[in-house]
């Protein structure tokens, strides 16, 4: 160390008289220094002064500037000497240096400024600034399509440049970076040198750092990326690398366009492929890459063309597959199998064709096996699939004469300790009236105890199972008051929506279905005597002149309803 002492003191005076081969013999020691242990190098160089010389010595015209470059990227590994190297004024002279012309001073300061970004804001902001990255992004435009190895490194050193430029929660540098037009250059890339494994991931997590940006989403859906990602997923063997992958396909499959096209790639495929081959796996690794298949599965599914394309009349061999997850005995498989049924009961059709082939029995099964002590997210997932296959009339008929479904629904509408499930439970009884409208729906409802339950959601401290619970109570009353009486009376129904009318608190949608429902619960002699007993008439004049006006129309009605049969 003795030693490097006199090669930082010798520097310093060869830098001002500028003999460039005692000032390579120099570097060359603190480059072999360095090698040897980088901290305690760095540690020393920082402590003798020396960074303020280096940047007098980044010079194009100098044959050790790469030399230069180059410790100052070794320097700039460990993490205390990346702000020094900012205050030393290294940046501006480093970017200068990326129009030079010679490949060695290029790489070298690739290196250096890509070290000094590494988890630095301050050197990002300093490259930012310096103007940095648009003579980078340029070079990896002209670059691109050359597979020479020195063009290939060239490109490696850039792509990991841009990869520690963007990789910040700073929106506003990797939108600079999107507008530089970066995305089309690294999709590009991807594809010439997809046998290039470093460049490879480089670009891996650039995308990584891009695709969360929505401004990126539209860039992305242009180019070919989803193939480009779906050729190279396939070809990868491990774990690691597939998580790799995995990153950039999850941000970007939240793109509708993307979805279709990566469906239209055969990633669907692929996971499928996966999650046959590690369901059994009790592995740490591969329960996790089963949770991340089965996860994008799902999204996939959320896109409309995405979905039509895969449920393929319900003949598709991705929907009958997605079905055989509901009744493994994996977890995993089993909530994805929900949700992904969720996502296909989003287009009538599709409703009516899962439950006319015994779609319900499926999920029903799911829901008992979880009925004791079971995985409530499952459950969770179960009956928001039902919800969402009870939306086309058809189909909310034939699921709400369903005895066993309603009655089981009844059951968990008293899941006190699963908030989640016994929402889930009361807000289907409610879908399977309102969307069915039907007499006989309604009927094996009231037979299987279901009505205390709506009554109770009406009360519901959330304002869209409220106003769902009340719309369900008024198709009750208008369509079978009479089977409907005496457990409206004995849930003590009237009672509540006095409170809700007389609460200031309540929404003005609550007011108004809640006056709607008072006026058909008029039709039953014992319900209209505990209206009148309760004074129905002042609470509802004072809404006459509420600021809504669907709110004080319906008062000046039920008003009129009221005094005329008081």
């Amino acid at each position: 160390m003795d030693n490097l002492s006199d090669t930082l003191k010798k520097l310093k005076i060869t830098a001002v008289d500028r003999t460039d081969d005692s000032l390579e013999g120099c570097l060359d020691c603190l480059l072999q220094a360095l090698t040897q242990n980088n901290m305690e190098t760095s540690e020393k160089i920082q402590g003798s002064g020396i960074l303020q010389v280096f940047a007098s010595l980044l010079i194009p015209q100098s044959s050790c500037t790469a030399k230069v470059a180059n410790v100052i990227a070794e320097i700039a590994k460990n993490e205390f000497m990346r702000i020094p190297c900012v205050d030393a004024g290294l940046i501006s002279p480093l970017v200068q240096l990326l129009n030079s012309k010679d490949q060695e001073v290029l790489l070298q300061t690739g290196r250096a400024l890509g070290n000094i970004c590494y988890d630095s804001h301050e050197g990002r902001s300093a490259v930012d600034q310096a103007g940095g990255a648009q003579i980078v992004v340029d070079h990896l435009r002209s670059l691109c399509s050359k597979t020479d190895p020195a063009s290939e490194k060239l490109l490696t050193v850039f792509c990991g440049m841009l990869m520690n430029y963007s990789n910040e929660k700073n929106d506003s540098l990797q939108a600079q970076l999107i507008n530089m037009g970066v995305i089309p250059t690294l999709v590009k890339l991807l594809g010439i040198h997809c046998q290039n494994a470093a460049l490879t991931e480089m670009c891996l997590v650039a995308f990584g750092n891009l695709a969360e940006l929505e401004s990126s989403k539209e860039q992305f859906a242009s180019t070919n990326i989803a193939e480009e990602l779906v050729k190279l997923f396939k070809k990868q063997i491990e774990h690691d690398k597939r998580e790799m992958v995995f990153e950039v396909l999850a941000p970007l499959a939240e793109n509708d366009a993307i979805k279709l096209q990566l469906v239209e790639s055969g990633l669907v495929e692929c996971l499928l492929e996966i999650v046959q081959q590690k369901v059994d796996s009790d592995k740490e690794e591969d329960i996790a890459e089963l949770k991340t298949a089965s996860d994008l599965m799902v999204l996939l599914l959320l896109g409309d063309e995405s979905m039509q394309k895969l449920f393929e009349g319900g003949k598709g061999n991705v929907f009958q597959r997605v079905l055989s997850w509901i009744p493994s005995n994996n977890h995993q498989l089993q909530l994805a199998g929900a949700l992904a049924i969720a996502n296909f009961a989003r287009n009538d059709g599709n409703c009516i064709h899962m439950v006319d082939n015994g779609i319900v029995e499926k999920l029903m099964d799911l829901l008992d096996r979880h009925v004791e002590d079971g995985n409530v997210t499952v459950q969770h997932a179960a009956l928001s699939a039902l919800r969402n296959l009870a939306i086309p009339a058809e189909a909310a008929e034939q699921l709400g004469k369903n005895v066993k479904l309603v009655e089981r629904l009844v059951e968990w509408c008293e899941a006190k300790d699963h908030a989640g499930v016994m929402g889930e439970s009361n807000r289907l009884l409610s879908a399977l009236i309102r969307h069915s409208k039907s007499k006989d729906v309604i009927k094996t409802i009231v037979q299987s105890g279901g009505i205390k339950h709506l009554v109770t959601m009406a009360t519901s401290e959330h304002v869209i199972m409220q106003n769902e619970a009340l719309v369900a109570l008024a198709l009750i009353a208008a369509l079978e008051l009479g089977t409907a009486e005496k457990d409206l009376e004995s849930a003590q129904l009237v009672q509540i929506l006095h409170r809700l009318l007389a609460d200031e608190r309540s929404a003005p949608e609550i007011k108004y279905n809640s006056m709607v429902l008072i006026c058909a619960l008029m039709g039953s002699e014992s319900l209209h005597k505990e209206v009148q007993d309760l004074a129905f008439l002042d609470v509802v004049s004072k809404l006459r002149s509420h600021e809504n006006k669907s709110v004080a129309q319906q008062a000046s009605l039920t008003e009129q309803r009221l005094a005329v049969e008081s």
